[in-house]
């Protein structure tokens, strides 16, 4: 079975043919159990997310922050394993349609064996991977396994990306770019910043792939601002907070979905 990166393909494409940005949700899995991440990712699709990242916890997230590094123990305290991520993508592309793409570090992937998970991610319905951790020139093995079963490779630039860099992993990537707005770790900020959007123009320079911001987006109105320079909006420690901070399940449920609407009339305004 082939993977879905056409489907995040026309889904991006789509939101730029209607002149606006698409949001894309990040969730961890197993988080605050396998059955709940499923039911969030469907919630943040019913808010209005056009693309859901789902995070394969990890005991040393180097790019996340405090936020998603609490959720992401709360997974592997409650022994979430690869095979939870894989049926959380099945059930919830089944449940949605939705693009949903995995965002997980290299070290899982290598231990688990890259022609078994992205055969696997692949007969799950997914729709590719964000690597931040795999360096481009050691990349081939992954992109080689990756084209075959039709999924993405999401590489993240930042701005200390020099633009002869930025044109490397831009010609090895697929899918979208992964801008990273500002130096340091995932979580909500009071300002996105004025990096971003030059990271985002000089990104553009080097590659015809949709560019989405990342890092520190929290709020409507930082999503239309971003909105109106990037392709795509990507938001994820807020979303986990809200499901950190509600008093149960069924709360958090609602608040993800909530921030959803949100969001995405965010990047209508752009």
């Amino acid at each position: 079975m082939s993977g879905n990166i056409e489907l995040l393909n026309t889904t991006l494409a789509a939101a730029k043919a209607a002149d606006r940005a698409a949001l894309i949700a990040y969730l961890p899995a197993g988080f605050p159990t396998v059955d709940g991440g499923i039911e969030a990712v469907k919630a943040v699709v019913a808010g209005g997310a056009d693309v859901v990242e789902v995070g394969l916890p990890h005991s040393d997230p180097v790019l996340d922050g405090p936020v998603i590094q609490t959720a992401d123990d709360i997974a592997l305290r409650g022994g979430v394993r690869i095979a939870d991520v894989m049926r959380t993508v099945r059930e919830a592309y089944e449940a949605t349609g939705v693009p949903i793409l995995v965002m997980t570090y290299w070290n899982p992937i290598d231990r688990y064996g890259v022609e078994r998970f992205t055969a696997e991610l692949a007969e799950a319905g997914g729709a590719g991977c964000i690597l931040p951790d795999l360096p481009v020139q050691e990349s081939a093995l992954w992109r080689e396994h990756a084209d075959k079963h039709g999924l993405a490779t999401v590489f993240v630039v930042a701005p200390s990306s020099q633009d002869a860099r930025l044109a490397t992993i831009t010609a090895a990537g697929s899918g979208f770019v992964y801008a990273a707005s500002l130096m340091g770790v995932t979580g909500t900020r009071a300002s996105v910043g004025a990096q971003a959007q030059d990271l985002v123009g000089r990104t553009r320079a080097t590659t015809g792939l949709p560019v989405c911001v990342g890092l520190g987006v929290s709020n409507a109105a930082q999503a239309a601002e971003v909105a109106g320079f990037a392709d795509g909006v990507i938001v994820g420690s807020a979303f986990v907070k809200a499901m950190l901070d509600a008093p149960d399940e069924a709360a958090g449920l609602a608040a993800v979905r909530s921030l959803a609407g949100e969001l995405a009339e965010g990047v209508r305004k752009r």
